[in-house]
């Protein structure tokens, strides 16, 4: 009886008598799902161009990263450094074109899967290589100061970073809807021999979808080391994405900001409200239940297209 009164009655009367906690708790979740978000948002722009889940995505965020503070270090001005490494991952996804993908066209997608998980192992290495394995240090002038509504604390790092995240998100969105490149990675993804026999230069089309996802793993590596550091841990981050992806859906750019806040509150909540019930462990396995749950329900996502079964 105390344990269901624990699961079912205490976490409500606790939210009800400290309703300006709750809200600080909840906008905290809010915030961290929105740094999910940042690294799901790579996923979908590479499965939205060649319908394969890019296992290299969360490496790219640590290497854009690595890249980044590296250049920083070496006396490079911040700003100058933004750019470098936006070049840096252009020429990655130049190169990832002419030595991996251009000779998968029309495969299966497990071969194309295969083969990110490839460059997944070799980023990791050649960035260790390049810059070293010890944690360093990411000061790019994100505030650090808090805001106090009532008793709730909001952090403008957190604040900041949801900035970042929708003027993403939106340009995204227009991008892949309002313009003739973002038509054409649709159509690639839909089939990319059609594409082809219409006119589609299928090897421009991947360079530009791995040239803005690096772009992305670029801005998701500078907040995500801004709140940790970059560390080689930050390509596991890549494991919380997935959730994200399943509840969003894997081809939708809102999915992914959607998802991520869903993630990312209700992990916080679980965390400080069930927390003591399950052990404390809950936050770190909360996504994946709530992931697995909602795949028996509708399996494509919140936003993402819907899959025919094929007779």
């Amino acid at each position: 009886m105390e344990f269901l009164q624990s699961i079912f009655v205490t976490p409500f009367v606790e939210i009800v008598d400290s309703p300006y906690f709750f809200f600080e708790v909840f906008f905290g979740g809010l915030m961290a799902g929105v740094m999910y978000s940042l690294v799901a948002l790579g996923f979908v722009l590479i499965f939205k161009a060649s319908g394969v889940f890019n296992f290299a995505q969360g490496v790219m965020v640590l290497f854009a990263a690595l890249n980044f503070v590296g250049l920083i270090e070496l006396g490079v001005p911040i700003w100058l450094a933004f750019i470098l490494t936006m070049l840096i991952m252009t020429a990655l996804a130049f190169v990832v074109e002419r030595m991996v993908l251009r000779h998968l066209v029309n495969q299966e997608p497990i071969i194309l899967f295969m083969a990110t998980i490839g460059m997944a192992f070799f980023l990791e290495g050649f960035g260790e290589t390049l810059w070293g394995s010890e944690i360093k240090p990411l000061e790019v002038g994100i505030p650090n100061d808090v805001w106090f509504i009532g008793d709730a604390m909001i952090q403008q790092a957190d604040v900041f970073a949801a900035v970042i995240a929708g003027v993403l998100v939106t340009g995204l969105a227009l991008f892949f809807h309002y313009t003739r490149i973002g038509r054409a990675l649709r159509a690639v993804a839909d089939d990319h021999q059609a594409a082809l026999s219409i006119g589609i230069p299928l090897n421009h089309i991947w360079i530009i979808v791995w040239a803005v996802a690096g772009i992305v793993a670029l801005v998701a590596g500078i907040m995500w080391g801004a709140k940790l550091g970059v560390q080689f841990s930050l390509s596991v981050i890549a494991l919380k994405a997935l959730p994200v992806l399943i509840l969003g859906g894997f081809t939708s750019i809102p999915g992914a900001i959607i998802g991520g806040l869903i993630i990312g509150a209700g992990e916080k909540v679980a965390e400080v409200y069930w927390g003591s019930v399950f052990g404390g462990a809950i936050e770190e396995w909360f996504a994946y239940i709530v992931a697995l749950v909602f795949l028996f329900f509708r399996p494509q996502g919140l936003f993402g297209d819907k899959i025919i079964e094929r007779v």
